[in-house]
């Protein structure tokens, strides 16, 4: 189990918010957090500590009047910190290129290889063609639905008919380096992680698997660490002390790394 940070940015300012309010009409999101630092701060806190894969994320859609300033402090961020920060967010195989030469370890994908609610194998080859599977990341956010997983796309705003599960964790696994997992229905929520889901990842295990949502205490993370087995990654935003919360940064790391 490792410690995964993120740096998620929206209208150009680094933010937690609530993932299940964010918006693309009006560029609109519930906030939890607003940061007075740049994302690059961030990034050079990151790298003090020597953390690793922790991930950017681009949260205005390409066509926002904010996305230049978001893409903007999210290229700072990578040049703070080369080569120890995976970035996603709008990338394609045309795109992709410039953030892994800017200094991104990965590059995160969802909406590109989800299209009309399935799974796009040709988007999904030309972009691991272009990335190469070691500099690619899937992301498999998800929301319940009808008692199962679902995973999302667009912000976590529209859902696919792709369930969150084993099989599709097997198939998908071949194609990439990780997994980044938004648990999004309790992202920003700090109001506990969703136990069933990090049950079904815990009992996989084949490739790494970051998980997000939901923690706000040590037993968060003890039922984490437990129902994983120790070997899904965390990341916590809005009850980290950086980000306004009540856990400390430098206690959760020491208490994932015991």
């Amino acid at each position: 189990m490792e410690f995964r940070p993120c740096i998620d940015i929206h209208n150009g300012s680094v933010k937690q918010i609530v993932g299940s309010s964010l918006r693309d009409v009006g560029n609109q999101a519930v906030e939890n957090f607003v940061a007075t630092q740049d994302a690059a701060f961030f990034a050079k806190l990151y790298k003090n500590y020597q953390i690793r894969n922790g991930h950017i994320i681009l949260l205005n859609h390409m066509d926002s009047e904010y996305f230049q300033k978001t893409k903007e402090q999210a290229m700072n961020a990578l040049t703070a910190y080369p080569g120890g920060l995976q970035i996603g967010g709008g990338i394609t195989p045309e795109n992709a290129a410039e953030y892994l030469n800017a200094g991104a370890s990965h590059v995160i994908v969802t909406s590109y290889v989800f299209k009309n609610g399935c799974i796009d194998y040709e988007n999904l080859h030309k972009l691991v063609r272009e990335t190469g599977k070691e500099k690619l990341v899937l992301d498999l956010s998800c929301r319940m639905k009808d008692g199962c997983y679902y995973i999302v796309t667009d912000r976590w705003q529209k859902y696919t008919d792709v369930e969150l599960n084993e099989k599709t964790m097997d198939e998908l696994s071949s194609y990439c380096d990780e997994f980044l997992i938004h648990a999004v229905d309790v992202e920003g929520k700090a109001s506990g992680i969703e136990t069933k889901l990090v049950e079904m990842l815990g009992g996989w295990n084949k490739i790494p698997v970051t998980y997000a949502g939901g923690i706000h205490n040590y037993e968060d993370l003890r039922l984490l660490k437990e129902l994983g087995h120790n070997q899904i990654h965390a990341t916590i935003g809005s009850a980290l002390d950086l980000f306004g919360g009540t856990m400390k940064f430098e206690e959760v790391l020491s208490y994932i790394r015991q």
